[in-house]
């Protein structure tokens, strides 16, 4: 795997993805923030190599290198599934890269649906600790020069961090909870005695993704930072027929307040 991680990130360093402070992956619905991006480059996944490629709508499947705020970063605009075929080495691979490419910090966001009563939807749940119902991405031949066989997971999201998010919400008047995220595989968006379950065992919000990602980052060292957008709600009596399109529309119209929040976190790193 070393050997594929070194051969992507020579290829990125040729085209001047230099140094990178934080990385981020913007989930389904969140691509505009990239917006805010400036003196960027763009590459499209399909010409990195060993890259996977983003299959879903919403995930437009390019790689940013840029200014955000007063950082250099790198943006996934979109991100992989594991129900697009992927395995869990696949769709981790890019925050191997991003490690290699020298970045500090994860940033990670994505849409899910609420399970904790108290949410509504366009709700900011900053994530601070995660059940995790998808293949381990750690599960194989392990390189410990990449990071240990048995690596803790017991903060896998950064308590600095995570004070830091909610005292820059404060300060912009905007809501948000912290929260336990869940993954499952997809595609299919849960029905009601799933989403009750998850409930029942801890989670306060469901989704297809993320996990991987943290796993890996954490495996290599990594401090993370997650948001879900809570775009549908998986409570009893508030349960309503989703599509992807609407958990598009919805995630869209937070992204002033994600934008605000990531902008601001990056720069205290």
């Amino acid at each position: 795997m070393l050997e594929k991680i070194n051969e992507t990130t020579e290829f990125l360093k040729s085209r001047s993805f230099l140094s990178p402070d934080a990385g981020i992956i913007l989930g389904t619905g969140l691509g505009g923030l990239t917006a805010k991006i400036s003196n960027s480059i763009e590459i499209d996944y399909r010409d990195i190599p060993n890259f996977p490629v983003s299959t879903v709508e919403g995930h437009e499947g390019k790689l940013i290198y840029g200014e955000f705020g007063r950082r250099k970063i790198v943006a996934m605009k979109g991100r992989f599934h594991y129900y697009e075929g992927y395995g869990p080495e696949q769709i981790s691979f890019p925050v191997r890269v991003l490690k290699y490419l020298g970045i500090k910090c994860l940033f990670v966001s994505n849409a899910s649906g609420g399970v904790n009563p108290d949410y509504e939807i366009g709700d900011i749940m900053i994530i601070r600790d995660h059940i995790h119902l998808l293949p381990n991405p750690l599960i194989g031949p392990n390189d410990e020069r990449i990071g240990p066989r048995f690596p803790d997971m017991g903060e896998a999201y950064d308590r600095y961090l995570i004070n830091k998010a909610l005292l820059i919400a404060s300060k912009h008047g905007i809501r948000v909870h912290e929260g336990v995220y869940l993954s499952t595989s997809g595609p299919t968006f849960e029905t009601p005695a799933e989403y009750k379950y998850f409930r029942i065992i801890g989670a306060d919000a469901v989704g297809m993704s993320t996990t991987p990602e943290v796993i890996v980052a954490r495996h290599m060292g990594l401090p993370c930072f997650a948001v879900s957008v809570i775009t549908d709600l998986g409570v009893e009596g508030k349960i309503k027929y989703t599509t992807h399109e609407i958990v598009q529309q919805e995630a869209a119209k937070t992204e002033a307040r994600m934008t605000t929040i990531m902008t601001e976190l990056i720069e205290t790193i």
